[in-house]
């Protein structure tokens, strides 16, 4: 009788034996593979081996031997494996997420790739170019944000395999006695599940992404000068036009980074303009050095070239081209093999200070007055004019509606607020907006402006009458500022000063 005791009782210890491979991932450092974990530090609440202990926690007053450790814990193995069963099973759901919108971008791709066809068989033979160019879009994009989503798939199974090795291990553990692996156990677990919960919860938010196309409505009537069939986006983009555009962007840290290049020609700068391409491209204008520069990922110059004046303001146009305004003209620059390239070029009556461009629409400042052009250069209506001073009407962004014009005042501290017909909306000045310079709106329709005098990134609202926040100042490092737009691809504000160094707010 007290021997079947004992082989239900004690023995039952041995119901499921630790494998060598158990053995290895739960008792081997991750950082040190050979070295077995021995300690752990109270101060870090981190398991460590004996060259952990040397490297990085000499300083640490609360390290301990495993063994100690755990002498007076108890530990709910149990509810550890239904915790790590619990996110394994949001990691699922997020994977399948991935995986429907993968699909999702195919079907709807092959859908809008037939209305683009459809609308190419009502055109005339001139169109082969633009048809090319909008599909390379396409194609393009397609493969950004499959690349993306495919990225979440294999992060959401490697992690799932993680965490069914460590559940696997731990069930072996449930009825273990030895504290010591069971404590190690717990901790690698609980380290693992806050992982994947940060994860996921930087992740769970993000809806199902494909692709849209709007259409040029435009397209018959500037057929000749059309740079693409039309505008090809990720929902993902075209839904937050629908977001709150009072929402307050959150600054984390910020960052500088250097415009300079060997092949500078003056050692003093300017950055007057940013534009961000949906491709993840950025352009900057370098203004004394009469030079566009494009920035690779980390915002390192890759390429550049040279304009035959000091560039002023950049606006994007389609997702391999924008338009730099500099004396009495409006150059177009592209994207090609990574390289800019000179296109067109439009010779204006006036003075070229800033540019905006919404859906066919092109909206020129002077200085002392704004316009309203097409993209063939017609002028079509002067929406507005100050001729009081050469700054009072210095640069222009659009709504994303095309509803709103925003237009900063330069010399006398203000930022108007324009109809498209040139109806003044709003005025707005304040203290800590002093000599406002570069102005930028968001997808979301967040309106971002610079001052100049008072070194100051500050966001207001819709209406462009209420201050909503100062994301950044001099404290933080900011230095004349003088342009600044909103990184959608990586949701970060970068700002141009009046030196070689952009700043790059990163945001919460």
């Amino acid at each position: 009788m007290y021997g079947n005791h004992s082989k239900y009782g004690r023995g039952q210890t041995n119901k499921w034996p630790l494998t060598k491979k158990i053995e290895d991932l739960l008792l081997k450092c991750d950082v040190h593979k050979e070295e077995k974990l021995k300690m752990f530090c109270q101060d870090h609440s981190q398991l460590c081996c004996t060259g952990c202990v040397l490297l990085n926690h000499r300083q640490c007053t609360n390290v301990s031997l495993i063994s100690e450790s755990v002498k007076n814990l108890s530990l709910d193995m149990q509810q550890l494996s239904k915790d790590l069963q619990t996110i394994i099973d949001e990691l699922n759901k997020l994977k399948n997420t991935r995986e429907a919108s993968i699909q999702s971008v195919e079907v709807s791709c092959s859908g809008k790739l037939q209305e683009i066809r459809d609308l190419r068989k009502k055109l005339n033979a001139s169109l082969d170019a633009l048809e090319n160019t909008a599909l390379t879009e396409m194609a393009d994009i397609r493969t950004r944000i499959k690349t993306s989503l495919k990225k979440d798939v294999d992060n959401c199974s490697r992690l799932k395999d993680d965490l069914q090795t460590l559940s696997e291990a731990v069930n072996s553990l449930c009825y273990k006695s030895e504290k010591d692996i069971k404590f190690i156990a717990n901790r690698k677990c609980l380290d693992k599940i806050q992982k994947v919960e940060s994860y996921l919860k930087e992740n769970i938010k993000k809806v199902q992404s494909s692709i849209i196309f709007q259409a040029n409505t435009d397209i018959e009537q500037y057929l000749s000068k059309q740079s693409s069939l039309g505008w090809i986006v990720d929902s993902m983009q075209f839904l937050k036009l629908k977001m709150n555009p009072n929402e307050t962007f959150i600054v984390r840290r910020t960052m500088e980074y250097n415009m300079a290049i060997p092949s500078d020609t003056s050692q003093s700068y300017l950055i007057t303009s940013i534009c961000c391409l949906p491709t993840g491209k950025v352009i900057v204008a370098d203004f004394h050095n009469k030079t566009v520069k494009l920035l690779d990922q980390h915002y390192n110059v890759s390429s550049h070239c040279d304009v035959s004046g000091s560039p002023r303001n950049i606006c994007h146009i389609t997702s391999s081209e924008v338009a730099v305004s500099f004396n009495k003209d409006v150059q177009f620059i592209s994207v090609t093999n990574g390289q800019l390239v000179n296109g067109r070029k439009l010779s204006l009556q006036h003075n070229a200070c800033g540019i905006a461009h919404h859906q066919g629409a092109l909206y020129i400042t002077s200085g002392t007055a704004l316009y309203h052009y097409t993209l063939t250069g017609t002028l079509v209506k002067k929406l507005h004019e100050d001729a009081g001073a050469s700054y009072r009407v210095l640069r222009c962004a659009v709504s994303p509606a095309g509803d709103r014009i925003y237009v900063t005042n330069f010399s006398q501290q203000k930022l108007l607020t324009l109809g498209t017909d040139g109806t003044l909306i709003s005025t707005f000045d304040h203290p800590e907006l002093q000599s406002p310079c570069g102005v930028h709106v968001t997808p979301a329709g967040q309106v971002l402006v610079c001052g100049f005098i008072s070194n100051t990134v500050v966001q207001l609202d819709r209406e462009g009458s209420k201050k909503l926040a100062t994301l950044a100042s001099q404290k933080d490092g900011l230095s004349q500022p003088v342009s600044v737009y909103y990184n959608t691809n990586i949701h970060q504000i970068i700002v141009g000063q009046n030196n070689s160094k952009i700043v790059d707010m990163d945001l919460q």
